[in-house]
C-alpha cells in the first residue's frame, strides 16, 4: 500500500476563517505560511527612513544630524524590536550600520505623554542623546562621558527634590534610588536618554537610559537596551557635533 502525502488545509483560508475543500501536502503548507508571513511583513513595516516622516518638523528643529530609530518589528508570532542607526547626508537619511536587536520594556510602548513611574513602558517620543556613561574611567566614544563610581545614585523617588536626576549617596534623602554601579555588567556601557530630564515632571518616569541587556530575551523596567557589542558601535559612531537624538516607537506622534 502507497503512504500517502500528509494533507493541511491552505493556512490563508485558516487565517481568515474561510473553508475550503481544497487540500495542501504539508509542504505546500509550510511554504504557503512563509509566503503569508513574509507579506505581512513586507505590508506592517514601511521603509525605516519613511517612519521620520511623523516627526520631520521635530528632528529639524533639534538641528539632529544623527538619530537612533527604535522600531517594532514584531510579527504574529514573534516579537522583535530594532535600533536604527540613521545619518544625514546631503538632504537625505541613510542607515549607517545595520539594524541592530534591542528589547525594551517589560509592558511594552507607552503612548506619548503616557509613561508613568514604575510602570515597566518604555516612552514613545523623540529624546536628545547627551551623556555616555559605564564604569571604566573612559569609554570609546566622542560623548561627553561620566564614570559611574560607587554612591553614584539616580534617584526614582518622585517626591524627592533630586527626582530623575544623578546625585550622589551622602547626598540625598531620597527613600528610592537606583545604584548606577551595578554588581552586573548592564551598566557597564550606556547612554543617558533625555526622557523628563528638562523640566522633570513628577512622576512620568525616570531613570531611562540605552545599555546592555541582560539577553536577547529579557526585557527591562522602562530603558532601551541592546548587545554589549551594539552599545559599543553606537557609542563610538555618536559624534555630540550631529545632535544625536533618539525616536522611540516613531509609528506614534
Amino acid at each position: 500500500m502507497k503512504n500517502k502525502e500528509l494533507s493541511i488545509t491552505n493556512p490563508l483560508m485558516i487565517l481568515f476563517g474561510k473553508k475550503s475543500g481544497k487540500q495542501l501536502p504539508a509542504t505546500g503548507f509550510f511554504l504557503a505560511l512563509a509566503a503569508f508571513l513574509s507579506l505581512a511583513a513586507c505590508a506592517a513595516h514601511t521603509a525605516v527612513t519613511d517612519r521620520l516622516a511623523l516627526y520631520a518638523q521635530t528632528v529639524r528643529a533639534e538641528n539632529a544630524g544623527q538619530i537612533l530609530l527604535v522600531t517594532d518589528e514584531s510579527s504574529l508570532f514573534l516579537t522583535s524590536h530594532k535600533i536604527n542607526l540613521l545619518e544625514k547626508m546631503d538632504s537625505s537619511w541613510r542607515q549607517a550600520m545595520a539594524p541592530m536587536d534591542a528589547v525594551i520594556g517589560r509592558n511594552g510602548f507607552a503612548e506619548p505623554g503616557a509613561k508613568r513611574e514604575g510602570d515597566g513602558r518604555t516612552p514613545s517620543g523623540l529624546f536628545r542623546l547627551k551623556t555616555a556613561f559605564g564604569y571604566p574611567p573612559s569609554a570609546p566614544t566622542q560623548m561627553p562621558y561620566r564614570q559611574m563610581l560607587e554612591g553614584d545614585l539616580w534617584i526614582d523617588d518622585q517626591n524627592d527634590p533630586d527626582y530623575n536626576r544623578l546625585i550622589r549617596q551622602n547626598q540625598t534623602q531620597a527613600a528610592s534610588y537606583e545604584r548606577m554601579k551595578r554588581d552586573d555588567d548592564l551598566y557597564q556601557y550606556g547612554i543617558v536618554i533625555e526622557y523628563n530630564t528638562d523640566p522633570v515632571i513628577k512622576g512620568l518616569g525616570s531613570a531611562i537610559f540605552l545599555h546592555i541587556w541582560a539577553g536577547a530575551n529579557s526585557t527591562t523596567a522602562g530603558c532601551v537596551a541592546a548587545s554589549e557589542g551594539d552599545i559599543l558601535k553606537i557609542l563610538g559612531w555618536l559624534n555630540p557635533e550631529k545632535h544625536p537624538v533618539m525616536i522611540i516607537n516613531p509609528d506614534k506622534p
